[in-house]
């Protein structure tokens, strides 16, 4: 009787292997992320771009000003005035004159925001929970430890 053996992976360069860890990460979160923006458009009607600028808000609940919050979010502060014109029309955010600098503009949430938001977030944790439920703790500890490290270096090599 002969021992089948499963084939060896070929050892490739370094830069090879680097590229096929982006392509995977990127296509886990693209997974997830395609699931918590459909699940966010079924029951609650918003879209994950809403979700996230309602989350940085309530991080900050005396607000934050538009630019503050396109750094947050790391994208550009056209792309956050229409999401925020839209969550001014629903009642969920508010817009205030900086009293100290009349160009600066401060968002928060409202009250009607806050509520919306606090139902939306534990439906979001318990999807991603549910999503990456075949995670063991010992994993999702490693990948916690290890994202969070390249995340650190990656962000101390940024260029002004």
């Amino acid at each position: 009787m002969t021992v089948q053996r499963r084939p060896r992976l070929k050892a490739e360069p370094a830069g090879k292997q680097k590229l096929r860890l982006w392509i995977r990460l990127l296509r886990a979160s693209r997974m997830i992320e395609a699931e918590l923006r459909e699940r966010l458009r079924l029951t609650f009607a918003t879209t994950l771009p809403k979700f996230d600028v309602m989350a940085a808000l309530a991080r900050k609940p005396a607000g934050m000003t538009m630019t503050e919050l396109s750094r947050f979010l790391m994208v550009s502060n056209g792309n956050v005035t229409g999401i925020i014109d839209r969550l001014v029309a629903d009642g969920l955010v508010v817009r205030t004159a900086d009293e100290d600098d009349r160009r600066a503009t401060f968002v928060r949430l409202t009250r009607k925001g806050t509520q919306n938001f606090e139902a939306m977030a534990g439906a979001h944790e318990g999807w991603v929970n549910e999503l990456l439920m075949s995670l063991s703790r010992e994993e999702t500890d490693a990948m916690i430890a290890m994202l969070g490290g390249l995340g650190s270096r990656l962000a101390g090599g940024r260029r002004p």
